[in-house]
């Protein structure tokens, strides 16, 4: 069935349930979560960001080879994970470790990656969190072949697939979601749209009226939505995934957001940005906005905010220790985690290694 391309379109604006003041924003188009549904998410926010600051703080240490932070943008990765059950699948990029924390991953796991000890610290299927994916839109394809997977055989998994505004410029965005909207697979594509694609800002990478435009040309169903507003998120994106899950195919949504720090601790963001633009972005802080709507309605205390800030410093404290730690990586484990089978190739290929580092003493 060929679908209405007026049900297509996404909103004019951004859909937003709580604005930059902390206000309620009047739409009704969309219900404002619960005030349990948003204390968690609150709870959850306060961690991210001082996960994401402590990250960058051990890269300074030496401990991370590198960190992309999520600073300013934590609410999508936040509503991106709340939004699945445990038998849902995130597949994340680069800089979505909020994303798989949030969905149980262990914060050293997951960041072993970043460090240089895994290509993978963590089992994907523990959790169904695929590996973090650092090539833009390379883990898109892999995320709608997991979701059509479990369409053919009948289980209720939606896959969450992540990716940014500089993902969407790439053909592997593309050749997703022509493939999944054919073939009606159950995943909701979340474009986290922070205005950069390292130092090359939206206008240069696309003439479209938004990214979630993006999805009428493949008959796909859009929106658009405040990136820093959990409410708007968790409705917004916890309706993609009904949808997807009911069987409507799937879903393409925007979120409108900032990166609040450079592209990594690699990058001078100074050099192609001002400090006004960052400046503008900074009052419509996600946990600002959120604990003033909760404080408002007198659902938000002191001691409940100490409570949330002592368990994001327990977590930053485990995170410092276990990145602290050093392991003494096995040179085989290049080979021995590649396939269940090793073949013939990998096999030559890890007895010259071994003769190799045998003759130099070191095995």
């Amino acid at each position: 069935m060929t679908p209405d391309p007026r049900r297509l379109l996404p909103s004019a604006d951004p859909v937003t349930l709580i604005d930059a003041q902390g206000q309620p924003a009047g739409i009704v188009a969309h219900t404002v979560p619960d005030d349990v549904e948003l204390l968690a998410s609150l709870a959850a926010l306060i961690t991210a960001r001082r996960l994401n600051d402590q990250a960058y703080a051990l890269v300074r240490q030496g401990r991370l080879a590198v960190y992309p932070s999520s600073h300013g943008q934590e609410a999508c990765q936040v509503a991106a994970a709340r939004v699945l059950t445990a038998d849902d699948w995130l597949f994340p990029t680069y800089r979505d470790t909020v994303a798989a924390v949030v969905k149980g991953v262990d914060p050293v796991e997951a960041l072993s990656l970043l460090k240089g000890d895994w290509h993978c610290g963590y089992d994907p299927y523990e959790h169904h969190v695929a590996p973090h994916a650092t090539p833009l839109a390379t883990q898109l394809p892999h995320a709608v072949g997991v979701a059509h997977a479990a369409r053919l055989r009948g289980e209720p998994t939606v896959v969450m697939a992540m990716c940014g505004d500089g993902g969407t410029s790439e053909g592997d965005f593309h050749e997703a979601l022509n493939f999944a909207a054919v073939f009606r697979a159950p995943v909701v594509f979340l474009v986290q749209n922070n205005e950069y694609a390292i130092s090359v800002p939206l206008a240069r990478q696309s003439a479209a009226p938004s990214l979630a435009h993006k999805g009428i040309g493949y008959g796909i169903a859009a929106e658009r939505v405040d990136g820093n507003d959990m409410a708007a998120l968790l409705a917004v994106l916890g309706e993609a995934v009904d949808r997807a899950r009911a069987g409507q195919g799937p879903q393409l949504i925007e979120a409108h957001t900032y990166r609040m720090q450079a592209h990594t601790n690699a990058d001078d963001a100074t050099r192609y940005r001002d400090e006004a633009e960052v400046k503008e972005w900074l009052d419509r802080d996600p946990i600002r906005r959120l604990e003033t709507y909760l404080r408002d309605r007198g659902v938000l205390t002191d001691e409940t905010r100490a409570r949330f800030d002592a368990e994001a410093d327990r977590v930053a404290e485990h995170l410092r220790a276990g990145l602290n730690t050093d392991i003494e990586p096995d040179p085989q484990d290049l080979f021995t985690y590649v396939y269940a089978h090793s073949t013939p190739q990998l096999r030559e290929q890890a007895a010259l290694l071994s003769d190799e580092l045998s003759r130099e003493g070191t095995s």
